[in-house]
């Protein structure tokens, strides 16, 4: 895989990349979903891979991968610092996900290729962004229970959704990655989540990082 040392060459990566993602209906009902985050602890990333079947969202498998930070910090190219590491830990799974859950952008993105459609293009695998602020965009606020969501639009068009996935409680903002229309996205996280607003594979991700960031540094 081709990741880039400079600016002018991630630019051009990310052109590329942007015209092989795939906004369709899910072609399938998947049988399993992983939730992926990632943590920074110095010159390092920690990434984790979180799979789990799907419906019933029982745990399977948890995998991670430290690398070095490979690019540096500059908004809109936030995938090539993650992306490495991120693909390690999902490469490390014995069974491949169906279905990839990133905290973070999918199509919602200034470039059009959050973390979530820049990794699901490379891989060719279905991936949602779900994000808990907003990157681009504009929405009007969803209604308050479970499942009520607003578009978010971004130069004329609706890039995700505004989506309650707990009454009464902050909404995220998912937007389709790679292989998803954005109905297919807001059913999935709403499948994934339970008495939490998080989506469960997300929520345990992030967890397992802060942990390992945790242990690690010690």
């Amino acid at each position: 895989m081709r990741w880039p040392t400079g600016i002018a060459e991630a630019k051009e990566i990310q052109e590329s990349l942007r015209k092989n993602v795939k906004i369709i209906p899910l072609m399938k009902t998947p049988e399993y979903v992983a939730g992926v985050d990632a943590a920074f602890l110095g010159d390092k990333i920690i990434s984790v891979a979180c799979l789990y079947s799907y419906p019933d969202l029982t745990p399977i498998e948890e995998r991670y991968a430290v690398a070095e930070i490979p690019f540096p910090y500059i908004p809109g190219y936030l995938s090539f610092r993650e992306g490495p590491a991120v693909i390690q830990a999902l490469s490390s799974l014995n069974i491949r996900p169906d279905i990839i859950l990133f905290d973070g952008q999918g199509i919602a993105h200034p470039k059009g290729l959050g973390i979530a459609a820049h990794i699901g293009a490379l891989l060719d695998l279905t991936s949602i962004g779900c994000a808990k602020s907003r990157l681009v965009g504009e929405y009007k606020e969803p209604g308050y229970n479970k499942g009520d969501w607003s578009p978010l639009t971004f130069k004329s068009g609706v890039v995700g959704a505004v989506l309650r996935t707990r009454g009464n409680v902050r909404p995220l903002f998912v937007s389709p990655g790679h292989r998803i229309d954005l109905e297919g996205s807001i059913e999935i996280v709403l499948r994934c989540t339970s008495k939490y607003r998080i989506p469960e594979p997300l929520r345990r991700a992030d967890s397992l990082s802060k942990k390992l960031k945790k242990d690690i540094s010690l």
